[in-house]
C-alpha cells in the first residue's frame, strides 16, 4: 500500500504567547522555535510515522530551510525523490500559539507557489499502484485540480484537505472521494456556520450535492462528523491535554489515509484518525508531533475506542 502526497513543504517559525494578540496589539512571547511543516509535508510524515509507504511530490527553495526540510522528511521515512529544489526561498509559515493550544498562521508560499504543471509528470509516475492521493490548498489551485484528475486516471482515491480555504472549481468537487474541512473551512465553502449537528449535516449535504463522494468535517474537541449520503454520525474526539493544535488536522488526514489503505471501514478509519489528531495536540510543533501506530492504538484502547481488532497486528 502506497500513499502519495502532492502539496506544500514549509519551515514553521513558531512563537508561543499567553493569548493571541488583538489587532494592533503587541504582546511579549515566551518561546520561539523553528520546525518543519507545510500541510503536504506534515501529512506525508504523519503517514510515514504510522508505517505507511509514502511519497512526497513538491518543491523547496535553494536555501538552508530547503535542505533541512528534505532531510527531515527522509529521516521520517518519506520518499523525497519527487521533491525538487527551486530557485528562491522555501515556503515559510509564521505560527503564533497561545497557552490553550489554539493558533493563528500566516503562510508565505515561496517554492510552493512555483509548483506547476511540470510537477504533474513526476506525480503521474508516482501514482501508479497508489492507494490514496492527499491534496491540500497551499499550492496553486489549478495544479491541485490537475493532480486530482491524474489520480482519477489511475483509479486512486482522492482525499482533499481544503486548507487554507478558497473557492473550489466545480469540476474539482466531482473528483474528490473524501473532503475533510474543519469548521472554519466548512463555513467558508458552504456559507453555513456549523454550530450544531443540524447545521453540520446541512453543510455536508451541500458538499455532497456538489459532487463529493464522502464528507468528514473536523470539529476539533467535538470530534469529526461523517456523512456519505446514506449514513451520518458524529464520532466524538478523545479528550487529551492539548498544548498545540498545529497540524492536528494533518495528523488526522495522514491517519485516515493510512487506515483506509489498511482496509478499515470508513467509520473505524475516522475513529483512528481522531485518535491520531488528538495525540498530535499533546506535543509542540507540526511534524515532531506526529504519533506512531503503537501510540494511536494505545490511546484508543485506553479510552475504549474501536480500532478494529482484526488489524491489531499493525
Amino acid at each position: 500500500m502506497k500513499i502519495v502526497v502532492f502539496g506544500s513543504i514549509n519551515m514553521d517559525l513558531v512563537c508561543r504567547v499567553k493569548r493571541l494578540p488583538a489587532p494592533g496589539e503587541t504582546l511579549r512571547g515566551s518561546d520561539f522555535f523553528t520546525t518543519p511543516g507545510g500541510k503536504g509535508a506534515n501529512q506525508a510524515v504523519a503517514c510515514a510515522q504510522l508505517g505507511s509507504s509514502v511519497a512526497m511530490i513538491g518543491r523547496v527553495g535553494e536555501d538552508e530551510f530547503g535542505t533541512n526540510l528534505r532531510t527531515g522528511m527522509k529521516k521520517s521515512g518519506v520518499d523525497v525523490s519527487g521533491v525538487v529544489l527551486t530557485q528562491g526561498s522555501s515556503g515559510v509559515a509564521l505560527i503564533t500559539v497561545e497557552e490553550s493550544g489554539e493558533n493563528s498562521i500566516v503562510i508565505i508560499p515561496g517554492a510552493n507557489g512555483q509548483v506547476g504543471m511540470d510537477d504533474l509528470h513526476r506525480l503521474d509516475s508516482t501514482l501508479e499502484g497508489a492507494d490514496s492521493l492527499l491534496l491540500q490548498l497551499e499550492i496553486p489551485s489549478e495544479v491541485v485540480q490537475a493532480a486530482a484528475k491524474k489520480a482519477k486516471e489511475h483509479s486512486v482515491r482522492v482525499i482533499l484537505d481544503p486548507a487554507p480555504v478558497s473557492a473550489l472549481a466545480d469540476d474539482l468537487y466531482s473528483m474528490i472521494d473524501i473532503i475533510t474541512p474543519n469548521e472554519t473551512e466548512c463555513a467558508a465553502l458552504t456559507g453555513i456556520e456549523v454550530e450544531d449537528t443540524s447545521h453540520v449535516e446541512q453543510a455536508a449535504k451541500l458538499l455532497l450535492n456538489r459532487g463529493v463522494e464522502k464528507v468528514i468535517i473536523k470539529l476539533g474537541a467535538r470530534g469529526a462528523y461523517l456523512y456519505d449520503g446514506k449514513e451520518s454520525e458524529l464520532i466524538p474526539a478523545i479528550p487529551v491535554n492539548s498544548v498545540d493544535t498545529t497540524a492536528a488536522g494533518d495528523a488526522f488526514n495522514g491517519a485516515l489515509a493510512t487506515a483506509l489503505g489498511k482496509g478499515l471501514k470508513l467509520r473505524n478509519a475516522v475513529e483512528f484518525a481522531n485518535a491520531a489528531g488528538a495525540l498530535s495536540t499533546t506535543r509542540k510543533g507540526a511534524q515532531p508531533s506526529m504519533p506512531t501506530m503503537k501510540e494511536v492504538i494505545q490511546l484508543m484502547m485506553e479510552n475504549g475506542r474501536d480500532y478494529d481488532k482484526t488489524n491489531s497486528e499493525w
